[in-house]
């Protein structure tokens, strides 16, 4: 079997993609009409003009993702066309070669630290190691997060050379001996982050990073903002997939975004073996 073969059938084996994927059809279109609607959690940054209606968001949803295109399909399993996760995948890798034979500086954040943060990584510290830099701004920058519960205080941290968000009203960990107890890490679809790591970059006099890395808001804030992103989304984030077919994202993979870390080691595999950017230090 190819590597394509051998992802594939590892995408179909862990419902990363295929004809049954764990989020459900009525999950899909509750996010469609949200996106439609322009709930803000559902924009994830962006302020797309014309507006696109549900039908329009679901042809969109399809042809970028492989969704049942039937509106009249309202309910039960859908679907992520592997063969777009593949080619997605190819075109990141692809984004990575162009970044790492310029030698251009790089930020990657995720929206899904419990989850993705693996798959960042990997691809960051591939392009580290082949003469990248890396950049972390805004460590520990505190902020405040609109929620439908309310505005809730987060703080911004590294996990492996990402940047993700931590919650500081829930339950904490204990922290190392001598030092604070450590917020939960946290979801989120907000920009806010990317924001903020753009504008910590600003201060200490960098110019925007010449690639970003990540999901959610970090792909439409920085997309928005005209610097190129590439990463992943789900087959209920419309906002990347719109970011992308309007030419302000390069590249979105789609992906379920929900699974155990472990699954997504070889994908990042496969990127990083197209991108000619392995053997890496993992």
């Amino acid at each position: 079997m190819t590597a394509r073969d051998n992802l594939r059938a590892h995408l179909l084996k862990h419902r990363l993609a295929g004809p049954d994927v764990p989020t459900p059809r009525q999950n899909n279109l509750r996010h469609y009409r949200l996106f439609a609607q322009g709930d803000p959690k559902a924009l994830m940054g962006l302020e797309p003009e014309p507006r696109r209606d549900p039908d329009a968001v679901l042809r969109l949803m399809a042809e970028r993702v492989g969704v049942h295109p039937d509106p009249r399909y309202t309910e039960g399993p859908d679907t992520i066309d592997p063969d777009l996760t593949i080619a997605a995948l190819d075109r990141l890798a692809l984004l990575l070669r162009r970044t790492a034979a310029r030698r251009g500086s790089v930020l990657a954040g995720t929206g899904h630290p419990t989850k993705l943060a693996g798959f960042h990584g990997a691809l960051a510290r591939a392009l580290e190691a082949a003469g990248c830099p890396v950049h972390t701004p805004a460590r520990g920058v505190h902020f405040r997060e609109p929620t439908p519960d309310g505005d809730r205080p987060r703080y911004l941290d590294v996990v492996d050379r990402v940047l993700v968000m931590r919650a500081l009203d829930g339950p904490d960990r204990p922290g190392r001996p001598g030092r604070p107890a450590v917020g939960e890490l946290a979801h989120t679809h907000s920009p806010l982050p990317v924001r903020l790591a753009l504008t910590a970059l600003a201060d200490a006099g960098h110019r925007p990073p010449d690639l970003v890395l990540g999901d959610h808001g970090w792909l439409c804030g920085a997309g928005r903002l005209g610097i190129p992103a590439g990463g992943v989304a789900d087959c209920n984030d419309v906002a990347p997939f719109a970011a992308e077919a309007d030419g302000l994202v390069a590249v979105v993979v789609p992906l379920e975004d929900g699974s155990d870390p472990s699954c997504y080691r070889a994908l990042s595999d496969y990127v990083l073996q197209r991108a000619d950017l392995a053997p890496y230090n993992s």
